[in-house]
């Protein structure tokens, strides 16, 4: 009995083996925590620059692509749920 449980125990100390691989699970929220704000202000700095100009317009069309891309990268898995939702559209599995 006593040899079992230090056989068992030896056994759940063992190393495991380095995975091997890049590990890419975080890359997707860092990317987006590193782009998101640098977005917003380009976005900010461009929709100022048309109401200075009074170009409303072109504002409003600027806004509405600014959004759609806001979206993009505000909203996880966006990309993946729009190609299921394509592909089941067009009666692809």
């Amino acid at each position: 009995m006593i040899l079992k449980t230090i056989l068992l125990n030896m056994i759940e100390l063992a190393p495991t083996p380095a995975p091997t691989g890049i590990d890419s699970a975080g890359l997707a929220n860092f990317l987006r925590a590193f782009f998101a704000p640098l977005f917003l202000v380009v976005v900010s700095v461009v929709a100022l620059f048309f109401l200075f100009t009074r170009e409303i317009t072109r504002f409003v069309q600027f806004l509405i692509l600014a959004i759609a891309i806001g979206v993009i990268f505000y909203v996880p898995n966006i990309i993946e749920v729009t190609a299921k939702a394509i592909a089941g559209a067009l009666g692809i599995k």
